[in-house]
């Protein structure tokens, strides 16, 4: 059974490891960690009880702001990060936003690919905007691409 739903402080142990494992970049376990706040709308997806995905987000005033989605890589082309987008698409119109915007890696195709399929287009391009290349020094930059959905 598949479900997507709000995140649990149980669920954080397997959303933080799947986090280090789907991202280059990863977020910070403190990030990962951080107490949501009122504003926070946060999905945990399970596939059969066990956490398989997840996603961080924000809606306030009419627009909700997609901040991080990932499935485990190992469960990854099964169709997972279309419906936990889809579920937070849903969840962000339930709280009463109009539109959801997010930003995305310019070179993650898959990520662009689910984002423009979900109907998110494409608003603008923030230039080096992501660090690239070595993980330590981080001197390279990549852009961002802005994207919208009207829900």
């Amino acid at each position: 059974m598949i479900e997507c739903i709000p995140m649990q402080a149980t669920h954080l142990d397997d959303v933080w490891n799947i986090e280090q494992s789907a991202h280059q970049y990863p977020w910070t376990e403190n990030q990962i960690r951080e107490t949501p706040g009122r504003l926070a709308l946060n999905l945990t997806l399970l596939v059969d009880g066990c956490v398989a995905g997840y996603c961080f987000g924000q809606s306030v005033a009419g627009e909700a702001s997609l901040l991080n989605i990932a499935v485990d890589p190992q469960r990854q082309g099964q169709g997972l990060g279309r419906q936990l987008l889809r579920a937070f698409m849903a969840a962000a119109k339930t709280g009463g936003a109009e539109e959801i915007w997010l930003e995305v890696r310019a070179s993650n195709q898959n990520a662009n690919y689910l984002y423009q399929i979900c109907g998110f287009v494409l608003i603008s391009r923030r230039e080096g905007y992501y660090r690239a290349g070595d993980l330590q020094t981080g001197t390279e930059r990549e852009d961002a691409l802005i994207m919208k959905a009207e829900l």
